[in-house]
């Protein structure tokens, strides 16, 4: 979003700075995260009482009613709504109209690109390969704010890492709401593992990190991967408790490999560091 209102002449400024424009995007997986969400939209208006307040993201696609009890918001726009947030906001400067515009994300079945995005202000890069979840956990409202698992198309992912990749980003953080079902949306049989042979072989990336993975639904063949392709992996904050499946799925020689995590992006054998995030 940061990008797209760069591209569109606007100056992107840190939150306690005065801006005309504040793009509040929510998060809705905790009640703890519905009332920071709610806290930080009341705040923003009393740093500058004249600026525009955007409500979006998950707490905004599926509390509505709750944000509507909020004045200082001036539009509360869903996840599928983010891609046009530049024309919203202009549309907003034009006529002073409050909108509130939150398609149904539950029947949507392709993923909705940003397309190559290259703004960063850190010395690596995140990309998003998929959205959404289809395991409907009692417990979860993710499907519900994020709907069903929609998974980004290879060539567009392969494309914006090589643009990175030559603008000098060495590191990429492989990001998604659930992206262990990458590519169980496709026709064809390609998931997780094919796309990261395909990262794998783009110069310039010298370490890939995989987010928010669930041991559960990885195959064997990802062992069988990274154990070829990878000097060493890094195992934190994996998302479930029973990690012992995990770790009993890893073979004596990956498990070996696995104590030698190294921080440096040089290792001198020409493999590369995979990072379990």
């Amino acid at each position: 979003m940061a990008q797209k209102f760069i591209e569109n002449g606007y100056d992107v400024v840190e939150t306690e700075e005065m801006a005309d424009v504040y793009i509040i995007n929510t998060c809705t997986v905790t009640n703890m995260a519905d009332r920071k969400s709610r806290q930080m939209l009341r705040r923003v208006k009393q740093i500058n009482p004249n600026s525009i307040v955007v409500a979006t993201g998950c707490y905004a696609q599926v509390a509505k009613d709750e944000l509507q009890k909020i004045e200082n918001i001036d539009l509360v726009l869903g996840i599928n709504e983010k891609n046009d947030i530049v024309d919203y906001v202009n549309k907003f400067l034009s006529n002073k109209t409050k909108e509130m515009e939150i398609s149904d994300v539950l029947h949507q079945v392709e993923f909705l690109d940003f397309g190559t995005v290259t703004h960063t202000e850190k010395t690596r890069m995140v990309i998003k390969i998929q959205d959404g979840c289809d395991r409907f956990c009692s417990y979860c409202i993710i499907p519900y704010a994020r709907g069903r698992v929609r998974s980004r198309m290879p060539e567009n992912i392969i494309e914006e890492i090589s643009h990175v990749a030559k603008e000098g980003i060495k590191e990429v953080v492989i990001t998604g709401i659930h992206i262990a079902s990458y590519g169980k949306d496709f026709k064809e049989e390609y998931g997780l593992i094919d796309l990261l042979e395909e990262i794998n072989k783009i110069d310039g990336i010298e370490r890939i990190r995989l987010g928010s993975i669930e041991p559960m639904l990885i195959k064997s063949s990802i062992f069988i991967f990274v154990d070829s392709n990878f000097l060493a992996i890094k195992m934190t904050n994996l998302r479930l408790c029973s990690i012992k499946v995990f770790r009993a799925s890893i073979s004596p020689s990956f498990t070996n490999k696995s104590k030698r995590v190294s921080s440096s992006s040089s290792n001198g054998c020409g493999k590369r560091l995979l990072l379990f995030i």
